[in-house]
């Protein structure tokens, strides 16, 4: 079993945030394929990195979906983060994929 995580930008590069119907299709797309999920929406994420080219730190509040699968399917998550970065207008979006086991 894999735990797959998704990090997705609350905001756009601008600061604007984006439109509430976008976080609506993730979650209905999520759900009729894989029937559940768990999204952290109420106390957005900080990430923050080293931007290579100008070496200030990056900034992005965003919000964590999970999902459980039983079995990895990576061209399809592969494909979907593709999806996102377009859908979200950003040069890479994390999907991460953890192995575990229900307890």
């Amino acid at each position: 079993m894999h735990l797959v995580q998704i990090l997705i930008p609350i905001f756009d590069n601008e600061g604007h945030p984006f439109d509430r119907s976008r976080f609506d299709g993730v979650r209905r797309q999520l759900m009729e394929r894989f029937g559940g999920l768990t999204a952290f929406v109420q106390s957005p994420a900080l990430g923050l990195w080293k931007d290579a080219q100008s070496g200030t730190t990056a900034r992005d509040d965003m919000i964590l979906v999970e999902v459980m699968v039983e079995v990895l399917d990576r061209d399809w998550w592969s494909a979907y983060r593709t999806g996102l970065e377009q859908t979200f207008r950003q040069d890479e979006i994390v999907v991460r994929a953890i192995a575990c086991e229900r307890v």
